[in-house]
Formats: structure tokens, C-alpha cells, sequence
């Protein structure tokens, strides 16, 4: 294989992780000036801060005003886990999962709650499971988005509008980045430090008046630790939704999510997001198909993520190579681009196939995305020189 030379142009910012994301263009320690640092959350100006993330979140995802918004512990994951622990268990569940994440929630169902009358849809990474099959009746758990494989559902019409079971979804690599069509979700979680490049260990949480029904009517078999209680005799607990969290969250944290949602306002809100997002893989999708270094790991094009954008190697040389061989290929691939300085921390997810996973949410400027795309057929070709005989 002939090595081009380096490309001349760079990305002007290298941060294509996956999460923590790139911070909006423009942001510097400047953004957090305004942070109520060395005041209680439970102050009124800290209180007030709390529901400025909620109603500016409710206003930008066009979230119906009865669905309750909430900002719980442990990220992305904290907010899913309130989720299955405080709600299943009242009908059958049909676990819905194609990545990583999504199998983490079924080993939960399966291995930890220990729930009999429960089904699992899987498939490999590249893949959706068959969502025909999902019965309704029960509650469903499902990612919108899978952040490690790349692979999205692409819309919500296999949702059943009629549903008799609640719906769970994990959208944490989606939300401000796809069009998620609330009257067919009653849970839906997200983190920060995703499409609008806040800090993590931070959650948000919405319920439907569905879910929240639920929660009122439905007390589980066991016992559930205080950071995940979301009622007290039987009623929602509606301070957790007006800015009074359960736990003590992070000042600085908020005043950056601020920062975000504000930026997200100035360039078009939803909309706007959606677009920057969408370019961005259709930069990279006119790359793939322009030349022979990379593909999709998502097989089919409507289910391509354009957030975490994964992609494996198509060299059909490198496919007749050793699983071993294939991993060290990625693995050089991706320290050749961090040493260069023009893509960090965008190796595949460690349970994925080999290849890389370039980060497209809507902070990330179509420009950095254009400029790195030459930069990964430079070095995949200078390792494949090396190992791919």
C-alpha cells in the first residue's frame, strides 16, 4: 500500500471523544464565570439555577409541559438505573439491546433484579434487533442511540402508540441530536456530556404522566437505596423536578450545562442541533464512499448514528488478518492520530469491533470533521505498510 503524504490542514480542535464530548466552539473557563460556587444548591439562587437546566432543556427538546424533568446522580447511568429499579417488575419487560450499553441494562433485568417474565432482543454491533417482535403489552427498555456501535432506530414509528406497557429509553448519545418523539416515550435519560459537551456524573430524567402513575401505584420487591427513591407515601416526590436534587450536584457542572444550552439557543435550538449533527456524518459518509479506507459499522444507512460515528477498516487485506493483527491495526491507527494531534480518544469502544469511533455531535464543527478525514487514510495507510501484509 502507498503511504500519501500528511495531510496540510489539521482540525482546529482535535477532541472527537465519544464522552466527555468537545465543548461548544468558542468555550473557555470564561463560560463558568457566573457559577455559584461556595453556595447551597438548596439556596434560592441555587435552586433557581437547577430549574433554568430544566425549563431551557424542556424549551429546546420541545418536551410536553406534563412531562415531569428532573437532574439526578451518576450521569447518564444513574438516571437509567432509577429507571429500572423504581418501575419494573409490575408487568413483563422486553429488553431491547445492540451495543454495550443496552446489554448492561439487560444484565440489570436479567442478572440483578432477577425478573422472570422478562425477553431480550439482541444483536451484534452494526445491527438492530427485529423491533417487530417487541410486544408492547410489556414494558420496553431500549438505547435510541448506541454510542458504541454507531447504529440509531430511525424513527419511532415501531413504537406502538396504544402501548399497555411503559417505554424506557436510554437516549443519552441522542438527545439534542435527534428528533425524539415524546408521545411514544415515558421514560427518556441523557447526561450533559454528550451533544452539548457539558461535564459528566450528572443525569437528567424525564417521566411521563404514565411513568409517574406508575411510580404511585407500584412499590418493588425490593428495597431501593436513597439516591434512587422518588417517592414518599405513595406520591411523586415533585421537588426532584423543581431543582431540588436528591444529592449534591456540582455548581460548576450546572453553570456549564448552562453555557450549553444557551449556545444550543443561539445557533437554532433543536433544529439547528440537528443539523450540525446530520452534517457532520454526511461529511463523513461522502468520505467513506469517495475512497476505500473505511466503512460503516452500522450496515444500514438510515440507522447510522450521527453522533458517535463508528467506522471499521475496509481493507479486504486486513479482513484475511488475525483478530489480533485487526485490534493492533485500530489500536495504531488511532495512537498515530492522538500523536499527530488531530484526533484524541477516538479509538473504538474497547467491546466493539475494531475501528474508530468519531464523535459528530453538534459542538463538533463540520470543518474538524473534513479536516481529520485525510489524516485517518494517512495513517491507516502508513500502519497497514507495517502489519498488513
Amino acid at each position: 500500500m502507498t503511504v500519501p503524504p500528511k495531510p496540510e490542514s489539521r482540525p482546529s480542535n482535535p477532541n472527537f471523544s465519544s464522552g466527555p464530548c468537545a465543548k461548544r466552539p468558542g468555550w473557555t473557563l470564561e463560560a463558568l464565570k457566573g457559577a455559584l460556587v461556595g453556595r447551597s444548591h438548596r439556596s434560592k439562587p441555587g435552586k433557581a439555577k437547577l430549574q433554568d437546566v430544566i425549563d431551557r432543556s424542556r424549551a429546546l427538546l420541545n418536551i410536553p409541559a406534563d412531562y415531569r424533568i428532573g437532574i439526578v446522580p451518576a450521569s447518564d447511568t444513574g438516571a437509567v438505573e432509577m429507571a429500572l429499579w423504581s418501575l419494573l417488575g409490575a408487568r413483563g419487560v422486553d429488553m431491547v439491546a445492540w451495543e454495550s450499553f443496552g446489554k448492561d441494562w439487560v444484565t440489570d433485568v436479567v442478572k440483578q433484579l432477577k425478573l422472570a417474565d422478562a425477553r431480550t432482543f439482541t444483536a451484534g454491533y452494526g445491527k438492530l434487533p427485529d423491533l417487530t417482535q417487541v410486544d408492547f403489552k410489556n414494558d420496553v427498555v431500549f438505547t435510541w442511540n448506541g454510542t458504541t456501535s454507531g447504529v440509531r432506530v430511525p424513527d419511532g414509528e415501531w413504537i406502538a402508540a396504544d402501548r399497555e406497557g411503559l417505554t424506557i429509553c436510554d437516549a443519552t448519545s441522542a438527545a439534542f441530536a435527534m428528533d425524539l418523539p415524546w408521545d411514544k416515550l415515558d421514560v427518556v435519560t441523557w447526561s450533559w456530556q454528550k451533544v452539548l459537551g457539558g461535564e459528566a456524573a450528572h443525569g437528567m430524567l424525564v417521566l411521563s404522566p404514565r411513568a409517574v402513575a406508575r411510580l404511585e401505584s407500584y412499590k418493588p420487591a425490593w428495597p431501593l437505596p436513597k439516591i434512587f427513591r422518588m417517592t414518599k407515601d405513595g406520591k411523586i416526590v415533585e421537588g426532584i423536578f423543581k431543582g431540588e436534587t436528591i444529592n449534591t450536584p456540582s455548581m460548576l457542572a450546572v453553570e456549564d450545562a448552562l453555557d450549553g444550552l444557551r449556545w444550543a439557543e443561539s445557533v437554532g435550538g433543536l433544529k439547528g442541533l440537528i443539523e450540525r449533527s446530520e452534517s457532520n456524518l454526511a461529511a463523513v459518509a461522502d468520505w467513506v464512499a469517495a475512497g476505500t479506507t473505511a466503512a460503516f459499522l452500522a450496515e444500514v444507512p438510515a440507522t447510522r448514528s450521527c453522533t458517535s460515528i463508528c467506522l471499521k477498516f475496509a481493507d479486504p487485506k486486513l479482513a484475511g488478518q488475525t483478530p489480533e493483527v485487526q485490534a493492533e491495526v485500530a489500536k495504531k491507527v488511532a495512537s498515530l492520530l492522538e500523536k499527530e494531534g488531530v484526533a484524541l480518544d477516538a479509538g473504538a469502544y474497547r467491546d466493539a469491533p475494531p475501528g474508530l469511533r468519531i464523535w459528530g455531535g453538534a459542538t463538533v464543527e463540520r470543518s474538524d470533521i473534513q479536516a481529520l478525514l485525510p489524516w485517518i487514510d494517512w495513517a491507516y495507510a502508513t500502519v497497514a505498510a507495517e502489519l498488513v501484509a
